[in-house]
């Protein structure tokens, strides 16, 4: 081949890549924006822009409608623009704002230094930003925290307004079983409203518990709203739920960090927003205060036991031999109408005795029940024949607590969060040195480096005392619990029955009312055979 040939050639690759690919991305965040900050004007702006550019041909526009740029995982368009970027595909974005980009500067930072690596520039236009630029990661720094601080405010004057909303009376979420919210209004739906009726009349006129209302929804063939099937949890929701006899309680969960947006249970950390007799009930007050006082009743210790009891003692320790689920408490009535406490297999009262269900297949257990009182006669039995020496044990159990829970607890939180202060300032006067041009971008870039050094070193450190402080502060608690518990223990105040299940490794039921127990620390088998009258 001819040198003049490879002249041609290198013309012809010259021609091809003169034009630089270029990407444009857009979104918005409501849909109350002007008709120029537009999802479809964004897509157009940015259309004509690059076609007037001689250099440039456009790639692709790709846009984000109604999400917020807090953070990028749910950004789909975002996030498949990043990859094409990386595969070779595109050599440029287009963006009109840092906040349009993102508006956590972690993400800013990350994305553009990322993209560059792979020699792919983002253009903020508005902000007069070509990452490509020596200074561009400073200044995108500068105004990506400008653009997050503007955030932050932005979600507190949104949290403050639909609190307002909220103490007005206006709904916030979604359509529930038994309602539809339409306008911050609830509507009842007729037909999810009589399985609300259905399930607490089953509860309170039918005292049945949630295993089996589950399971009779599931048989009647009953879908559940947002829930795959019909189970205790979904059914204890619906009778715990205020809503149901005509009260409104906002708030019941809150975001605690704006650029997560990760909600959290309320537990007391932000005001609860409380109104009675708001909507129209489908169930009567008094109907919800029974089914509640039911649950509250399952909830608390039996009458005449201490502050230490339990009322499920043997909870996860009752295992079936059959199939190998857990037992689980249920109250009985006797017919002198006096109530006693049952443990039985999960499966059993899931689904019933066995048998075949719809699709053929096998399901339900025979697994017998037992009674509580059953299960701490066994185990009176057992110990008696152990004949175990309590104050001994006890002893030797709080010698062992107080050795393993000893240690040090410097407190240098106060400190650290001194230091951590100074070093902002620090930092804060470096930026306004910088600007003022009392010292170059090299020095800056040092300090820089240095400063963030130190605050991530004292925030790995207030992190940590603050998790010791708690670790240590339950660890006395503890002592002091379990050393109250054995001394009570000692002196005969406490009643067997928690003995008896810190003793209990296992307890396992089998065919023909047999029960196999295992205690901790003892590799021995206890064999009983239950006599049923």
């Amino acid at each position: 081949m001819s040198i003049d040939k490879y002249k041609a050639l290198n013309r012809e690759q010259t021609i091809q890549h003169t034009k630089k690919r270029v990407a444009a991305y857009c979104r918005v965040s409501t849909e109350c924006e002007d008709q120029a900050n537009s999802f479809e004007s964004q897509c157009l702006f940015f259309k004509q822009y690059i076609e007037h550019n001689p250099d440039w041909e456009l790639y692709e526009i790709f846009a984000d409608s109604g999400i917020s740029g807090t953070n990028t995982k749910k950004r789909k368009e975002f996030n498949r623009m990043i990859a094409c970027a990386k595969s070779g595909q595109l050599d440029l974005i287009l963006t009109k704002e840092i906040s349009r980009f993102a508006r956590n500067t972690l993400d800013s930072i990350y994305y553009t230094r990322d993209l560059k690596k792979y020699g792919v520039g983002v253009i903020f236009m508005n902000d007069n930003i070509n990452t490509l630029d020596g200074d561009a990661e400073l200044r995108l720094s500068i105004m990506a925290s400008i653009a997050q601080e503007e955030s932050r405010r932005t979600s507190e004057r949104v949290k403050w307004g639909q609190k307002r909303q909220m103490e007005q009376g206006v709904v916030f979420g979604r359509s529930m079983l038994g309602y539809d919210i339409k306008g911050g209004k609830m509507y009842i739906n007729e037909k999810g409203a009589a399985i609300v009726r259905l399930i607490f009349h089953k509860f309170v006129n039918e005292r049945k518990g949630a295993y089996v209302i589950a399971r009779e929804l599931r048989e009647a063939g009953i879908a559940p709203m947002r829930a795959n099937e019909w189970n205790n949890t979904v059914i204890l929701r619906i009778i715990r739920n205020e809503k149901y006899c005509g009260d409104l309680v906002q708030k019941k969960t809150y975001t605690p960090d704006f650029l997560s947006h990760e909600k959290k249970i309320n537990h007391g950390e932000e005001e609860f927003v409380i109104i009675k007799d708001h909507h129209t009930p489908i169930i009567s007050r008094d109907l919800f205060d029974k089914a509640n006082d039911i649950l509250n009743e399952k909830s608390f210790s039996q009458k005449g036991k201490t502050k230490y009891s339990n009322r499920y003692l043997f909870s996860g320790k009752i295992k079936c031999g059959i199939c190998g689920a857990s037992y689980a408490a249920r109250y009985k009535t006797r017919k002198n109408g006096s109530k006693y406490q049952s443990w039985s297999c999960l499966t059993r009262v899931k689904n019933g005795s066995p048998h075949m269900d719809r699709d053929g297949s096998q399901t339900g257990c025979s697994g017998s029940s037992i009674r509580n009182e059953e299960a701490l006669y066994i185990m009176y039995l057992i110990c008696r024949q152990l004949d175990i020496e309590r104050e001994k044990i006890s002893h030797h159990l709080i010698k062992i607590i107080d050795k393993v829970f000893s240690m040090d607890s410097t407190d240098c939180k106060d400190t650290w969060a001194e230091q951590m202060e100074m070093t902002k300032k620090k930092y804060s006067n470096l930026i306004e040195l910088y600007t003022n041009g009392d010292i170059d971008r090299k020095e800056f870039i040092a300090f820089r480096k240095k400063y963030n050094a130190q605050m991530d070193n004292l925030k790995l450190k207030i992190e940590y005392s603050k998790q010791q402080s708690v670790v240590i502060e339950n660890q006395q608690k503890l002592i002091e619990n379990i050393k109250s518990v054995m001394d009570e223990l000692i002196r005969g105040v406490l009643y067997e029955d928690e003995f008896y299940a810190e003793l209990l490794d296992k307890m396992v039921v089998g065919e023909q009312d047999t029960i196999d127990v295992y205690l901790k620390g003892i590799s021995f088998r206890w064999h009983y055979i239950m006599k049923r009258k």
